[in-house]
């Protein structure tokens, strides 16, 4: 029984110190707290119900000292030396950013070399005709141990390998993240099937099919616009068994993109098949013989319809029949999107088509990120680093950095939300509404989470950008790009900016929408539309979406 009530005495006073620690300001006028503060100690005095004032009694009188503790305080000249000295090193041609031992590690930053190299392995066969080691574990760890116990074995070539590769059993691809719960029903077992479809071991097989197709380039054709299409493309060479090439995409067309890269889709993103099928393609296009005979088609074998409405693939049955949207609109849950079976295809077809990241992309993510977060991560970092700082000594990386915490993705300030704002002349096509519809969204979603503070904007007007410094409780994050200041069509616009940059941005713009942890668009929207696509393959589905416009959906 003593011990009893020595544990009872015990989780009393333990509780009544939690009860003081977790006060907020509407509990501290319930039980009449007083906070008193000076310089950095500031004393929380409890006073009981039955009334007790600051002359009462000290037994009944509680007080608990709280020590503020300051971060250090960070000179802007170092933040500006820190963050010009990253800006250097990012213009490197050299993943020296990543390398250098004078200047500390950027956490907002990739190793694009690195992870080039790493994702290549993973989307191609070994020189032995090896299966891509996607394992049970992410990234260079699951390297490491493939490379360790099953890169020469014959064992994971008949355990994971079939001609009719059964696709109910693991491997899984490496590019899906988060639970097949978070995901798009099949999402693993679809991109297994479709890399393996448009991967065939041997692409001088005399039975192989092909489609060859050129993307997209009609006047007034945006991103959106052509992924859509190829996704359409897509869909019928899985149904005819050929294997699709893509041609050329006039957006690559610049500079930027150099050698092999330019005018291809392998400039932003890991080319749709491999290097010896794009040959084995372009060398059928030159024979008659091929064309005439079906072995190889071309997209204007095939009408508008079929590629824009055709049917979708049906191996895997109707998954889209399980799919329950996390959309919200003026309130209320949907219960169905418009065209289930095409939703959930192109999702599946971007999350293909945009599996990995090309070297040239991750650097202007780099480039993104650290213009928009480098200052914040100067400042995190210089809060770490030692005063005075230790003498410079050649970096190199532990295995646990190497091999487990090189997976994580890079800094960006959380939680983050990924709002696009479109307007313009979409106005022709839906009711566009005024940026205050998306802050109101906003803030709904501040009350359910209230650490959210950061958002991503996506907008091509300048005027939108304005309207930002009316929410100063918010921090607003975007690329710097030239916006419109007067309505122009989308086409006139892009072209102002030249095809790079028109190109650039949104891709990086995009790329943003689909990691951050919340999202906020317009149904009415294409580009919306295929964000929210990428984000149910990527684990996103719990996150939701919340739409501003209620007169057209997809």
């Amino acid at each position: 029984m003593r011990l009893i009530a020595e544990d009872s005495l015990f989780l009393h006073e333990f509780h009544s110190m939690m009860h003081l620690v977790f006060l907020d300001w509407r509990q501290c006028l319930n039980a009449r707290v007083r906070l008193r503060c000076c310089d950095n100690v500031c004393v929380t005095s409890f006073f009981h119900a039955g009334g007790a004032t600051e002359t009462d009694d000290l037994s009944v009188l509680q007080e608990k000292i709280e020590i503020a503790t300051n971060s250090k305080d960070i000179n802007e000249a170092d933040k500006m030396h820190l963050y010009n000295a990253w800006s250097t090193l990012l213009d490197t041609t050299s993943d020296e950013v990543m390398k250098s031992s004078d200047v500390p590690r950027p956490p907002h930053l990739e190793n694009c070399r690195l992870k080039w190299e790493r994702n290549k392995k993973f989307d191609s066969y070994s020189d032995n005709g090896v299966f891509p080691p996607w394992t049970l574990w992410k990234g260079s760890l699951g390297l490491e141990l493939f490379n360790q116990n099953y890169s020469d074995s014959e064992e994971w070539r008949q355990m994971f390998f079939r001609s009719n590769a059964k696709s109910d059993r693991a491997p899984y691809p490496p590019w899906i993240a988060g639970s097949d719960e978070e995901n798009y029903p099949l999402t693993r077992q679809v991109q297994r099937d479709v890399w393996i479809h448009q991967h065939p071991p041997n692409c001088s097989d005399p039975s192989l099919r092909f489609l060859y197709a050129d993307w997209e380039r009609l006047p007034g054709f945006g991103i959106g616009a052509q992924l859509a299409g190829m996704s359409g493309l897509l869909a019928i060479a899985i149904k005819e068994r050929r294997i699709l090439v893509a041609g050329y995409y006039n957006r690559a067309d610049h500079n930027g993109c150099q050698g092999l890269a330019r005018s291809s889709w392998s400039c932003y993103f890991l080319p749709e098949t491999s290097a010896d099928c794009q040959k084995r393609a372009l060398d059928l296009m030159q024979s008659k013989d091929s064309r005439e005979n079906g072995i190889i088609k071309v997209k204007e074998n095939y009408t508008s319809k079929q590629i824009w409405a055709g049917h979708i693939p049906r191996i895997w049955g109707r998954p889209w029949k399980y799919m329950q949207p996390t959309t919200e609109i003026d309130g209320r849950l949907f219960k169905n999107h418009r065209k289930m079976d095409r939703r959930w295809w192109i999702a599946q077809a971007l999350r293909y088509l945009m599996r990995f990241q090309s070297e040239y992309m991750c650097r202007l993510l780099n480039v993104a990120r650290h213009s928009a977060f480098g200052m914040q991560a100067a400042k995190m970092v210089l809060e770490n680093v030692p005063d005075p700082p230790k003498p410079s000594i050649s970096r190199t990386e532990s295995d646990i950095e190497r091999l487990v915490w090189s997976e994580h993705k890079p800094y960006i300030p959380g939680p983050l939300i990924s709002m696009h704002v479109r307007m313009g002349d979409k106005a022709c096509e839906m009711e566009v509404v005024g940026f205050e519809k998306y802050m109101e969204l906003a803030g709904r979603l501040r009350k359910r989470f209230p650490s959210l503070k950061n958002i991503w904007l996506s907008t091509e007007m300048q005027e939108v950008i304005d309207e930002t410094k009316l929410y100063p409780k918010w921090n607003f994050y975007f690329t710097n790009v030239t916006r419109q200041d007067v309505n122009v069509s989308m086409a006139m616009y892009e072209a102002s900016l030249g095809r790079e940059t028109s190109t650039n941005y949104p891709l990086v713009n995009f790329i943003m929408a689909t990691e951050a942890d919340f999202f906020i668009g317009a149904l009415g929207s294409t580009w919306c539309y295929l964000i929210d696509g990428m984000r149910n393959t990527a684990g996103k589905v719990m996150s939701g979406y919340l739409s501003v416009n209620k007169d057209r959906f997809w």
